[in-house]
């Protein structure tokens, strides 16, 4: 019984492959054609399979405002095409930055790079099939991941320069928080910086690239010229969560805040703000951690107050879905971290099993806690000393283990039965937040050197340097195959075997 027809067409050797299956029996055989035939077949063909990447609108982006593409290897060719979804920033609610069952490398080949309208400080997203990158230029780009090519791209403003700022080091300052994706509504939110200033919460359509919903989600009492939106978007149970902390210089009267705003882009907005006279940024680039309840978990950094009452500066908080303050840690020692700028607010908070909380921050310590009684000042499980330096960024989670991102090197840590902290091993080149896949780990240096290592043992297997600097505290994406890195000039794909 005929079973299928399979064209397979390459123009340019001028041949055509026919696969005909009769039950389980394929037979091949090449049938030369000229052009024209070729080409009348490919498009059947294409038709009757509906090569239309699963019905994603890919419209056309003019010849003036398309990034050039480079394309350095042909790696990905044969490397896997099915891409996993990433929907924020280190993969999920928890942050945990580890996509199990990937394969490990045995070489990095850097795939292609495209540059973009302006640095890229937040995480790529993978959302089906889309690569999506947002810029400090204020733009949004959808682009193949396979080829580094533009699907759409979208703009949501002009972006602020730095010269019109008190303070800062990102010039111009346009999207800095990783975006998040939401599965709910199919719909990618990011907060832009736009001249103004202002910040922007804009929806785009992952499919189309099209503006859903635009809105300002500066609250009463936030001067936009001196908060700084940098930390990652979370999204849970129809609200979007958006922190902010200060500008780079600690310049003006800033207080950290958290801002919720619907999905649908109505309604009235929920916000938090740190009980403290000025600073106690929500700045680190993860974000908010969302537990399985929709609770909110950030870390807070240093304030105001170095003597008398904690004013919730040098924190862990749990946020309740509407924003209220439910429980809060400090270390005992909160005061003189406000002192010294050495507080907590360095890393995010990682949600880990046991009902437990990790924390680490600018002191070096790490904290294990309890989430649903975190201990107000001084009531952590353990304390640890974990860096030599400071902890900064996004930490990764494999089952009891944690990858805590030093800036003297990345740390393997395995957290007891009891609460208590051992650390396997230090990979001093890896420098910045790294992400796991398999049995691999993947991290950056500052000169934009990626490594991969063994997360048994922390041994590199290999590495690849980027030919663009990295900007602060990026992380890779990993989808199949590949890695995806922000850069200075826009996104680098790196491919392994």
């Amino acid at each position: 019984m005929f079973g299928a027809i399979v064209f397979v067409c390459a123009s340019g050797a001028g041949l055509i492959l026919l696969r005909a299956a009769w039950g389980t029996t394929h037979h091949y055989r090449f049938y030369p054609l000229h052009y024209w035939c070729i080409s009348l077949v490919c498009l059947l063909a294409l038709v009757l399979a509906g090569c239309d990447r699963g019905g994603v609108a890919t419209p056309p982006v003019s010849s003036n405002s398309t990034p050039a593409t480079t394309k350095t290897s042909d790696a990905l060719s044969s490397a896997s095409h099915t891409w996993d979804d990433w929907f924020t920033y280190h993969h999920d609610a928890t942050h945990s930055g580890y996509l199990p069952g990937t394969p490990d490398p045995q070489q990095l080949v850097q795939a292609w790079k495209t540059k973009l309208d302006g640095a890229v400080y937040a995480e790529p997203l993978v959302v089906k099939g889309h690569l999506i990158v947002a810029t400090e230029g204020d733009t949004l780009y959808s682009l193949d991941p396979q080829t580094g090519k533009v699907n759409w791209q979208t703009n949501a403003g002009t972006p602020v320069q730095r010269s019109t700022l008190p303070c800062g080091d990102i010039d111009p300052l346009g999207i800095t928080g990783t975006p998040v994706y939401d599965p709910a509504t199919g719909i990618i939110f990011a907060v832009a910086e736009i001249s103004g200033p202002q910040h922007i919460l804009v929806g785009i359509n992952a499919d189309s690239g099209k503006v859903q919903m635009r809105r300002v989600v500066d609250v009463d009492g936030m001067d936009p010229t001196v908060h700084q939106q940098r930390s990652a978007l979370a999204v849970s149970n129809g609200l979007v969560y958006i922190a902010y902390g200060g500008l780079a210089g600690d310049c003006g009267n800033y207080r950290g805040t958290v801002v919720a705003a619907r999905t649908d882009g109505h309604g009235s907005l929920l916000s938090y703000r740190v009980p403290t006279a000025r600073e106690g940024g929500i700045w680190t680039t993860p974000g908010p951690s969302i537990d399985a309840a929709g609770n909110v978990f950030v870390s807070v950094g240093n304030g105001a107050a170095t003597s008398g009452d904690w004013d919730h500066s040098d924190s862990v908080l749990r946020l309740s879905p509407q924003l209220k303050l439910e429980d809060a840690f400090a270390p005992s020692n909160w005061q003189q971290e406000n002192s010294s700028d050495a507080d907590l607010g360095s890393m995010g908070p990682m949600l880990l099993p046991n009902n437990q909380v990790f924390i680490a921050g600018k002191s070096g310590n790490g904290y294990v806690l309890h989430a649903n009684a975190l201990g107000g000042v001084g009531g952590q499980i353990s304390e640890t000393n974990i860096c030599d330096g400071q902890a900064m960024g996004g930490g990764s989670l494999v089952g009891s283990q944690i990858l805590v991102p030093c800036n003297d090197g990345v740390r393997l840590l395995t957290v007891g039965s009891d609460g208590h902290l051992s650390i396997d091993w230090h990979m001093a080149d890896m420098k910045l937040p790294a992400i796991v896949g398999g049995h691999t780990v993947y991290g950056l240096d500052t000169g934009g050197t990626l490594y991969a290592v063994d997360l048994a043992t922390g041994k590199l297997r290999t590495s690849i340097s980027l030919s663009e600097g990295v900007p602060h505290f990026t992380t890779p994406t990993l989808s199949g195959r590949s890695l995806f890195i922000g850069t200075n000039e826009g996104v680098d794909a790196v491919s392994f075997k």
